[in-house]
């Protein structure tokens, strides 16, 4: 038992469980609300630091407001952004898949073509578009995400589902008579969840440093509903003078991404046949 406990990635699992139970009790852990500020107060340093006080514990922005409060409630933002958009695209993604992948044909043709149009647009630069175009919100920003996505979990699926159906349980399942729904319910989607848990592990630290971008350049969740982005961008001005503004937001996405990705290549180690072997 504790030689499997050893194995485990205390780390990431250590943060990531600190960012969990953050964003789930952030109204009791927070010290101060996370929109209001006192302009006295504006541009404290850390308590730790001359000038700083006890109640401010990593300082104040421009505005006076709590730096810790405000870190504490964007962590909801970044894990709600992640969590349903990973879901959205990997829930297309799945369906797109598994069609193209077990029907073929011009079906299989058409869906892999935008897939490949889709994987060949840079990224960032739609998402960037595509919210402004449509407002700055949390479901724009939700929506935009995962509808780019969804090509990776698409593609990767498909060439799951293309191998699986080979099996011969799937032949002598059509031999059977048994419908098309139900091969892929019960005979093709349970040997794809272990691609789609490492897939949507590996696409968390994506997605919070891209709705990071997103509110870094003004077009992700507006305010005044903290960010880590915004964060980052309110205090770039400020670097010199007051370096705390920016800093520990950008911790909190490092911290939290580096953790996801530590996780995910974990995750792919374990469900791997061969790279567990290894």
């Amino acid at each position: 038992m504790f030689a499997k406990i050893k194995r485990l990635p205390m780390f990431p699992l250590m943060i990531l469980l600190v960012t969990l139970v953050t964003a789930v009790f952030a109204p009791v852990i927070a010290p101060h609300s996370p929109t209001q500020g006192n302009l006295r107060d504006r541009l404290l340093p850390p308590a730790w630091v001359e000038g700083g006080r006890n109640e401010y514990l990593l300082g104040t922005d421009a505005l006076g407001q709590d730096i810790f409060s405000r870190i504490i409630f964007g962590t909801r933002v970044s894990l709600l952004v992640s969590l349903v958009a990973i879901f959205i695209a990997g829930t297309i993604g799945t369906f797109a898949g598994l069609a193209s992948g077990y029907l073929g044909g011009w079906l299989d043709i058409i869906l892999m073509r935008i897939v490949d149009v889709g994987l060949s647009l840079p990224l960032i630069l739609v998402a960037i578009v595509l919210a402004v175009l449509i407002g700055p919100s949390f479901a724009n920003v939700v929506l935009v995400i995962g509808l780019l996505l969804w090509p990776r979990y698409a593609r990767q699926i498909r060439g799951e589902t293309l191998a699986v159906k080979e099996q011969d349980y799937v032949a002598f399942a059509r031999v059977a008579g048994v419908s098309t729904p139900a091969i892929l319910v019960r005979h093709i989607f349970p040997n794809l969840v272990p691609t789609l848990l490492v897939l949507a592990t590996l696409q968390v630290g994506y997605v919070i440093v891209l709705e990071a971008s997103l509110s870094f350049l003004g077009v992700g969740v507006p305010p005044p509903d903290p960010s880590w982005g915004r964060m980052v961008a309110e205090g770039r001005g400020l670097i010199q003078s007051a370096w705390w503004v920016s800093i520990f937001p950008g911790l909190a996405v490092l911290l939290t991404v580096l953790s996801m990705n530590l996780l995910g290549d974990w995750v792919r180690d374990r469900l791997d046949p061969k790279l567990r072997e290894a």
